[in-house]
């Protein structure tokens, strides 16, 4: 594609995005389903650079108003994801020069604001959380999260599928602290590998698997992933069950359920049952109260955690809105305690990186049921577990080892919070 016609084309999408009618995800899916013709590297291209707006879009409207011509195009080639000549041929001399004085702007000379690119209601929590550690975190943010997979340990072992796909020259490493991920290095291809296709490997974030590996479902027992979605942690709970007993797939969204449909069929599991349910008191739930052995909770959350690989969250979120979840989040745990059997475990999570979402919902289920539920220190689940460094994953201003705390800028993965429980017998 001509370099005036892709930038005209980023422009147009960046505009779509900002609108925040929808997550961008969707926006520029539907985008693509409208123009089929685009190649893989146009995509590409279109995508990181709506996505790069969205990440820095303080700083570049901080930096727009000094360019000219329409509002979008202007932020798209702030955010251009390709070469700068390239960029710069489809530019004319006084966007040339209006993108050099960006291009010198200095980082040390810009506003708090136009550094960190968040909104001020999510500035407060974050640094009380974080101190010094908060820069960090920004310039992670501000990077593209990497390309986590999972392999299917009921069907493969990790070392065999790496050496399997590296034929392909699909290059991996091991993740640091799942047992069953691999990291891709670079942004190939996947869709289409045999490995992908014979059910032998699933995308799936490695801070994911980690939650999926802290329920530590075992052979033959009653399991319930209730807040299930497209099932990624529900297929790594199966196979970490071997396909025996009894896996349940509960959610709210049919749609989300029938994405998990093709996986499941894949993935070669026989133990899964996917059940969409009107709310977390669904006749379905009562008749299994008592009788489950295993229950992860992973709740409807802000999504905070996921900022690297959905920017325009920050800018769809509200205070309000999650003080919302937090009553959701609060009830979707206490329905889901009802299930669990004596010495039964319970695993509450998000990918939130807000106490409000995380700690304070965990504290909070711990003093109302402290007679039936006993905390577990999750850095000693891990560590039993042999997972690298565990006190590493549960170290911070807020947990003693007490809770899982993953960080992009710490650990590498999506922002994660897991706390667990056993039901007393």
């Amino acid at each position: 594609m001509h370099p005036n016609a892709l930038l005209d084309s980023c422009a147009e999408l960046v505009a779509r995005v900002l609108r925040f009618d929808h997550p961008a995800d969707a926006v520029v899916s539907h985008y693509f389903r409208e123009h089929r013709n685009l190649g893989p590297r146009e995509r590409a291209t279109l995508a990181e650079t709506a996505y790069t707006v969205l990440r820095r879009k303080l700083l570049f409207e901080h930096l727009a108003p000094s360019g000219s011509g329409a509002r979008e195009r202007r932020l798209a080639i702030l955010g251009f994801h390709g070469p700068r000549d390239f960029l710069k041929s489809a530019l004319n001399p006084r966007e040339r020069q209006w993108l050099d004085a960006c291009d010198a702007v200095r980082t040390q000379d810009l506003l708090e604001r136009h550094r960190h690119n968040l909104p001020e209601w999510l500035v407060a929590p974050v640094k009380a959380q974080l101190g010094g550690e908060f820069w960090p975190l920004v310039d992670s943010l501000a990077e593209p999260a990497p390309l986590d997979l999972r392999v299917n340990i009921y069907k493969e072992k990790r070392a065999e599928v790496q050496a399997d796909i590296a034929k392909k020259a699909i290059k991996t490493v091991a993740t640091s602290y799942s047992p069953w991920g691999l990291r891709v290095v670079g942004k190939p291809a996947l869709a289409k590998l045999d490995a992908f296709t014979r059910g032998a490997l699933e995308v799936q974030d490695e801070g994911s698997q980690l939650l999926a590996l802290l329920l530590d479902a075992r052979r033959g027992e009653m399991v319930v992933d209730f807040c299930a979605g497209a099932g990624g942690k529900t297929l790594a709970i199966g196979a970490t069950m071997r396909s025996t007993g009894r896996l349940y797939a509960f959610d709210t969204s049919a749609h989300r359920l029938d994405a998990l449909k093709p996986r499941l069929a894949r993935s070669g599991l026989s133990n899964v049952h996917p059940a969409a349910i009107a709310h977390e008191r669904d006749e379905r739930v009562k008749r299994l109260a008592g009788k489950i052995d295993r229950v992860l909770v992973d709740a409807p959350c802000s999504g905070l955690g996921t900022l690297r690989r959905n920017p325009d969250l920050k800018w769809r979120q509200s205070p309000e809105a999650v003080a919302e979840l937090a009553a959701k989040q609060t009830a979707i745990l206490e329905s889901a305690a009802r299930l669990l059997k004596p010495g039964g475990r319970l695993v509450y999570a998000t990918c939130s990186i807000l106490p409000q979402e995380n700690e304070d919902i965990a504290a909070a289920f711990t003093q109302a049921h402290g007679a039936d539920f006993v905390p577990l220190e999750v850095v000693e689940v891990l560590t039993q577990l042999k997972v690298p460094d565990a006190a590493a994953l549960c170290a911070g201003p807020h947990t003693g080892g007490e809770y899982l705390r993953l960080w992009p800028h710490r650990h590498g993965t999506d922002g994660f919070f897991a706390a667990a429980w056993t039901k007393k017998d």
